[in-house]
């Protein structure tokens, strides 16, 4: 395996896996998901509805054909999630800064992909 496909895996791997180890909070309530949601006005539909659009973004991101549009909806999620971090909840949600890291590497990693991807995205799209 040459070094960009390697580094493309990373680039997949590392959001799909951050989406991925968020959704055990999101799914059963833990105390911290649901205190951010509920200071967002989110709660409990919001934290439900995010995490599985977050759950469907990882899927997509670990399949090749469709990795592109996982990356979009990474985005997306993740363009929501810095906004609230910065307006609402801060960066240091509970004195600790690691949600928003978090989400800030999943939006560099969906940023770089999309642009990886862009002529895949691109050919799909015309195709229909």
């Amino acid at each position: 395996m040459n070094i960009r496909k390697t580094a493309i895996w990373i680039l997949r791997l590392v959001p799909a896996v951050i989406l991925l180890q968020t959704l055990y909070f999101k799914f059963t309530a833990h105390p911290q998901s649901v205190k951010l949601f509920t200071e967002i006005g989110m709660e409990p539909y919001g934290r439900i509805g995010t995490g599985v659009l977050e759950l469907f973004a990882a899927i997509l991101l670990l399949i090749p054909a469709f990795t592109g549009y996982g990356a979009i909806l990474g985005l997306i999620m993740m363009t929501g999630a810095l906004y609230f971090h910065l307006t609402k909840i801060g960066v240091y949600f509970d004195g600790d800064p690691v949600l928003f890291i978090y989400a800030l590497i999943t939006f560099v990693c969906c940023a770089v992909l999309i642009f990886l991807y862009k002529n895949q995205l691109e050919k799909q799209l015309k195709r229909k």
